[in-house]
């Protein structure tokens, strides 16, 4: 049985007891005063009778015509009893009550109160002359037929009444169960693989039903993303997998490459020796890089903290530059410019210099020789900040949310016409002052060079 169909069963069920007891209690209700009347026609013929000897009402009786209408109708009987319950004499129309044993002790029992035989109300009082007692019954039939007829009328207004709800109850089910049918139909739809499907809104978000679409609608967004997140992970793995591979086979397929020649006899011993032990110290870099950023993805990065001074890693930076490219302008200021300040923290000096390192050589790798370049030191806001600005070409937008990712490159070439690296210098600076519980900024535009910045807690 559908939900619709349960959910109308159990109203009808209730509605069907509730009629039920409405209808008992009304009978009920109106029995009983119609009861108390035949009581009380009952108790003044009774009253009379119990004064009037038995002989007047006997010669009466056998006297007076019907049509005088002294005998009694057929919803009356008048008896009267001797001391031992027999009956003496007795009026009474086609039907008589079916009386329990009254003698004189059994009427004085009932002390005046009436009773009831089937179809009859009896009321048994002592006769004043106090020899024997007196019965009157008046019949039920009028009050029984009258009862019947407010029955049959609420069996038949109830049982339209119960129509008539029943279907209207059926489209109300239906109209209020329609919700439910749309959130079916949606997740009929996700299974089949459509994510972006949404239940839509229907009523107001403080009933029940709104506040259900709101919570699965999250929900499903909560699926999307964390679905569309699972793709995009597997993609960047698929790509780090291939891009890693690739990384590793350069290096070894020149290792193995000048070790052939070798053999062959067709180079010499001194340069050979020399491109193997470059390809072998590149492939130790690359395979040292790997394992540092698979330390940090696997269980977090285990960093030496001790106080320290980027103002030193700016200076040791300034040499390093100098040193690799000796015809560029390298100039040593403040954050943004100006002079120099104390920038005190707490960090991993190998890791920080090795930030600083990487940020260098990117700018050294990737600008025109001899173009400028500068480093910047100092406390802003309450953070210590080193920033490596270049007066290169510039990145795009696109190109510049892509940069820390690992073995990205901007011109997406595996040549290594002009140096290039394998593309996970900047994913390990992000890695690292992210460890340190910092953050790396890339300010650029095409034409405008690239400031890389690195802000940390600053101490003191």
């Amino acid at each position: 049985m559908s939900l619709r169909s349960r959910v109308l069963a159990i109203a009808m069920t209730l509605l069907v007891a509730g009629l039920a007891v409405s209808d008992a209690v009304m009978l009920v209700a109106l029995r009983g005063p119609l009861v108390e009347r035949v009581d009380t026609q009952v108790a003044l013929a009774a009253n009379v009778l119990a004064a009037v000897p038995e002989s007047l009402v006997e010669r009466v009786g056998a006297t007076a015509p019907p049509s005088r209408g002294v005998a009694p109708a057929g919803d009356i009987y008048l008896a009267y009893l001797t001391p031992s319950g027999r009956v003496s004499l007795s009026l009474h129309g086609e039907r008589a009550p079916a009386l329990p044993d009254l003698d004189s002790a059994g009427v004085a029992a009932l002390d005046g109160r009436s009773f009831e035989v089937p179809g009859w109300r009896v009321l048994a009082l002592p006769r004043r002359s106090g020899e024997g007692s007196v019965v009157v019954a008046g019949a039920l039939s009028q009050v029984d037929d009258t009862v019947n007829r407010v029955l049959l009328l609420g069996v038949l207004v109830g049982g339209g009444l119960l129509v008539v709800l029943a279907g209207v109850g059926w489209v109300w089910v239906r109209a209020g169960l329609t919700p439910l049918r749309r959130i079916e139909e949606t997740a009929a739809a996700i299974a089949g693989g459509d994510l972006s499907r949404r239940v839509p809104a229907a009523g107001s978000p403080a009933t029940e039903v709104g506040r259900l679409t709101a919570a699965l609608n999250g929900m499903l967004a909560q699926i999307e993303s964390a679905v569309a997140a699972r793709a995009r992970s597997e993609e960047r793995l698929r790509r780090f997998v291939a891009d890693a591979s690739h990384e590793l086979r350069t290096p070894l397929a020149g290792i193995s490459g000048f070790t052939q020649l070798y053999r062959m006899g067709g180079a010499e011993i001194e340069a050979t020796m020399d491109r193997i032990e470059r390809e072998s110290r590149r492939l130790n870099d690359l395979v040292d890089d790997l394992l540092l950023l698979a330390q940090v993805d696997d269980h977090g990065l285990v960093l030496r903290r001790a106080p320290m001074d980027l103002r030193t890693l700016a200076a040791d930076a300034l040499h390093d530059a100098r040193a690799l490219d000796p015809s560029r302008e390298v100039t040593l200021t403040g954050p943004g410019g100006g002079e120099p300040g104390p920038a005190p923290v707490e960090g991993d000096e190998a890791r920080l210099r090795q930030v600083v390192s990487n940020l260098v050589g990117n700018a050294v790798a990737h600008t025109p020789a001899g173009s400028p370049l500068r480093i910047g030191v100092g406390k802003a806001g309450g953070a210590a900040i080193l920033e490596i600005a270049d007066s290169g070409p510039g990145l795009p937008p696109d190109q510049a949310r892509q940069v820390f990712d690992r073995f990205y490159r901007a011109d997406t070439s595996r040549a290594r016409d002009h140096g290039g690296g394998a593309g996970l210098g900047l994913a390990i600076v992000w890695s690292l002052v992210t460890a340190h519980g910092g953050t790396v900024e890339l300010v650029t535009a095409p034409g405008e060079g690239a400031t890389f910045r690195v802000v940390l807690d600053a101490q003191g």
